[in-house]
């Protein structure tokens, strides 16, 4: 899974994000990301900024391992238009009419309805889509629709009827996934992953007929198709060669080929060539043989992840979004956190999980420290900072799984970063001083820890069935939340000093800081006043430190307080407050391996949703003045290949100079397979 920006990453002192993609949904983490003028600011425009992040050692590498990246970066970008199509079928239309009004725009640059339309099409860049990238709400033209149509005309572009009205109408298409027991899901959501006249019962009976919960190595029903209805029948449109997405997938399998024949290793290229086997046929069962290869595939400096892999996008959690991260291996980094992996075992054995929901023997956990060299789909320009994968709980259980943290991606987040969030919202002194020297180290571990052994942890009881039959709609929530808590579990245990990854207790009571101070706060700034919460990550943190500060409540473990008018949260019993952490890792655990979506539905609804109006207005009031930008995400690198007289490649070069508007128009124009 991915720690995402996605939510973003909140550094603590200066920023961090994860995701499991959590984070920063990592949390002391982006949200405290400050407007900068750091040397990896690249743009900033309504709730966003842009950043750009080194990649160290490039040049080092051996020719075939840059042609490796190349030919991996090539893949992953042609499936870029997928993740439009996926999030609404209008998104390639609009991105198309957006695109050749900014090539071919000849008027006043500085005119405001223009200086609005440029705002509105960044943001559909930077949300692949015509819908919020982490908000999910249809983002709303500042500019009036005929203004629209008379930069269309003039730019000798097009655009349909229905796709004006994705745009503009205030009714229709209003949010990308809507997230409501109380109302059909599939029909409400904004998102292509159902085809017209598709309810969420259908889709529900269809897979129900389908599933065996006796099968104990079961695909990923529904994880790389389109659910339609044909002849009053319904019909799963599979994502392969041939089929939907086929234009893209047929380059995505082109350049996949060339990376077979400069693969490092045996292993390697065996999963290279599966999952090209899974691309042509978009079998299931093949993608299950390509992730078991792909998670035993360690030996290499190069890796990657690429294909239908997360499901936060579908409200049914079963439909998985196009997503690609090419990365190169941080040695020294690397070296230094290869100790928890080493001792997987031992945080499994350790943990406050009730004895029948741990794992007996932990298999095959890896993890790098690891410098993203390109991303696309659903990782940019949005960016986890952390990965674990893969998804499937059997296969990591009998199989094993890899981790890995984008160490580039933090330490751009860390350079662009400012203390004002610390300063405004930590109780005292103490908090800041502490934040500041042990805040970037506390995100980093814990992010390690939710992704190496918080994803690792806990097994399902046989029978039960995947989480996303059972927990449904809560399933990512409850899983952010138990990863999370891991880490926080275990970030103040004696263990983490013993093997040498924190110097003091001082680590794990910054991060507690932060994770209090976010999820009861800082994080509200991503929200419109009046609304409540309901994007994954930032329902996890919300869940667990409001529910940790009703339960200490009676000994006062988490103190709220107002000073000066302002609200504050001071931590006066850290070692309590861990094991209220540990107390609602084990109940999380409990209902996922036990399938318990009436407790599941209970602590999301009651401690992870509802947000209270006044602290939310009064975060709104405290952050206007810092300017902060909320969402960050980053600008690619660019590759490009030199050949001889006998046109054989003999370097890549990398260069990392393009704006934001600069890249999306070059990606558009190179890219665009799926665009009509």
């Amino acid at each position: 899974m991915n720690y995402k920006n996605l939510f973003v990453y909140t550094l603590m002192s200066t920023a961090m994000l994860s995701s499991c993609k959590e984070k920063p949904s990592l949390d002391s983490k982006s949200t405290e990301v400050q407007v900068t003028t750091a040397s990896n600011f690249v743009d900033r425009f309504a709730d966003i900024q842009v950043l750009r992040y080194d990649v160290e050692g490039f040049d080092k590498l051996s020719l075939d391992q840059k042609k490796l990246i190349y030919f991996l970066t090539e893949a992953g970008l042609s499936g870029r238009d997928i993740l439009y199509d996926q999030n609404n079928a209008f998104n390639l239309e609009i991105r198309k009419a957006l695109e050749d009004i900014v090539s071919n725009y000849s008027g006043d640059a500085k005119d405001e309805n223009y200086q609005k339309f440029m705002t509105y099409a960044k943001q559909v860049w930077f949300a692949n889509g015509i819908h919020h990238h982490y908000g999910m709400d249809k983002i709303m033209p500042a500019f009036p629709q005929s203004y629209f149509e008379k930069l269309v005309k003039e730019s000798n572009g097009s655009i349909s009827s229905e796709a004006l009205v994705a745009m503009f109408s205030t009714t229709k298409y209003m949010k990308r996934k809507v997230k409501d027991a109380s109302v059909d899901m599939v029909v409400a959501s904004a998102n292509n992953f159902y085809g017209p006249g598709v309810t969420q019962k259908m889709v529900e009976d269809f897979y129900a007929a389908r599933i065996d919960k006796n099968d104990h190595t079961p695909i990923e029903h529904g994880l790389n198709s389109t659910l339609i209805l044909k002849d009053g029948k319904l019909y799963e449109d599979v994502w392969k060669l041939g089929g939907r997405y086929g234009r893209a997938i047929d380059n995505i399998i082109y350049w996949l080929g060339k990376a077979v024949t400069v693969a490092e290793n045996d292993q390697q290229k065996e999963a290279f060539v599966k999952l090209i086997e899974y691309f042509k046929t978009g079998d299931l069962k093949t993608w299950d043989d390509y992730n078991i290869l792909w998670a035993k595939s360690t030996k290499g400096d190069i890796d990657y992840i690429l294909g239908f892999i997360e499901i936060y996008g579908d409200a049914l959690g079963k439909r998985a979004t196009f997503e690609s991260v090419v990365q190169m291996t941080d040695f020294e980094a690397s070296k230094q956190m290869k100790v928890l992996a080493e001792n997987a075992q031992w945080f499994e054995d350790n943990s406050p999980l009730n004895p029948e929901h741990k794992k007996k023997n932990v298999k095959g956990v890896t993890y790098k420290v690891v410098q993203a060299v390109s991303e696309s789909g659903d990782c940019s320009p949005a960016t986890p900072i952390g990965i674990n994968l893969p998804n499937n709980e059997w296969i990591r259980e009998q199989h094993g799984s890899k981790s890995v943290s984008l160490g580039n991606i933090i330490d751009a987040y860390e350079k662009a970063g400012g203390s004002g969030m610390l300063q405004e919202f930590a109780y005292d002194q103490a908090e800041i001083d502490r934040g500041k020297a042990h805040g970037a180290l506390a995100g980093k571990l814990h992010t390690a820890l939710h992704e190496v052994i918080g994803h690792a942890s806990g097994q399902i009881n046989k029978g039960v069935g995947t989480t996303s039959e059972t927990l449904k709609n809560f399933a990512s929530t409850l899983e952010e939340a138990r990863a999370d808590l891991v880490g926080l579990y275990f970030i103040m245990d004696q263990k983490m000093i013993d093997i040498g990854l924190v110097p003091s207790f001082e680590v794990g009571k910054a991060e507690y800081d932060g994770y209090i101070r976010n999820g009861l706060m800082t994080q509200l700034q991503r929200l419109d006043l009046g609304k409540q919460v309901e994007e994954e990550h930032m329902q996890n943190r919300q869940l667990v430190a409001a529910w940790v500060f009703e339960k200490g409540a009676k000994n006062k473990v988490v103190e709220r307080f107002n000073k000066n008018g302002k609200t504050y949260y001071k931590i006066n019993d850290y070692n309590k407050l861990r094991s209220l952490f540990g107390d609602l890792l084990r109940e999380i655990q409990r209902i996922k391996s036990e399938g318990d979506y009436a407790a599941g539905k209970s602590l999301v609804e009651i401690y992870g949703m509802k947000v209270d109006q006044k602290i939310h207005k009064e975060v709104l009031s405290r952050v206007k003045p810092l300017n902060i930008a909320p969402y960050s995400g980053f600008v690619n690198p660019i590759y490009s290949i030199v050949t001889n007289s006998k046109d054989e490649i003999i370097d890549v070069k990398m260069e990392n100079k393009q704006t934001f508007v600069e890249q999306m128009l070059f990606y558009g124009n190179k890219y665009g397979f799926l665009q009509k």
